[in-house]
């Protein structure tokens, strides 16, 4: 039994060492030069895309991929990344598909319209006609909740009251007492 005790003190007392001396902070390895380059397609013998790039051990990093798109057009996509981030260059224009020309017209037209109504109204102040009506059912739930929202707040400060209480008087208890140093004493 006693050797059970010397070993769990001394277990807490190796969990609470200072070993941070012993720790040595990994050292900063400057990056490395690098380049890679590979090709790959869907069919042997047929090349579909292709991704190259060079870094020179500064941060910077240059490189450049392409690729098919679905409408059989090769894309290239050149870049360079540094340490104020990602600068991509086209090849090609991006030019939106009719779905999406015809959601940003959508859109737009959506926009202006609320823009005008808004422009209409003074700053701050929704109209009337378009503020939500409470309905009865609406206005009894809401005062539901908050009779109990209230009532559970109030019962929230008794109980922190009654804490509050017991605490004063256990600090009250323990200045009384004649050892108070925060250790155990059988």
């Amino acid at each position: 039994m006693k050797q059970l005790i010397v070993l769990v003190i001394c277990l807490v007392a190796a969990t609470r060492a200072d070993v941070s001396h012993l720790v040595t902070p990994e050292p900063k390895v400057p990056a490395s030069p690098y380049v890679f380059s590979y090709q790959a397609g869907r069919a042997p013998g047929h090349v579909d895309r292709q991704h190259t790039e060079v870094s020179d051990g500064s941060g910077v990093i240059r490189g450049a991929f392409s690729y098919v798109d679905p409408k059989n057009q090769v894309r290239t996509v050149q870049y360079v990344a540094d340490e104020h981030g990602f600068h991509p260059q086209l090849s090609h224009k991006l030019e939106d598909s009719a779905a999406v020309q015809a959601a940003k017209k959508r859109h737009f037209e959506a926009y202006n319209r609320i823009a005008q109504e808004h422009a209409n109204q003074t700053p701050g102040h929704v109209a009337l006609a378009n503020a939500p009506h409470t309905s009865a059912a609406v206005a009894h739930a809401t005062q539901k909740h908050l009779s109990a929202f209230e009532r559970i707040a109030a019962e929230h400060a008794a109980i922190g009251r009654q804490q509050e209480a017991q605490r004063l008087a256990l600090a009250a208890q323990s200045e009384h007492s004649d050892i108070d140093d925060g250790q155990y004493h059988p």
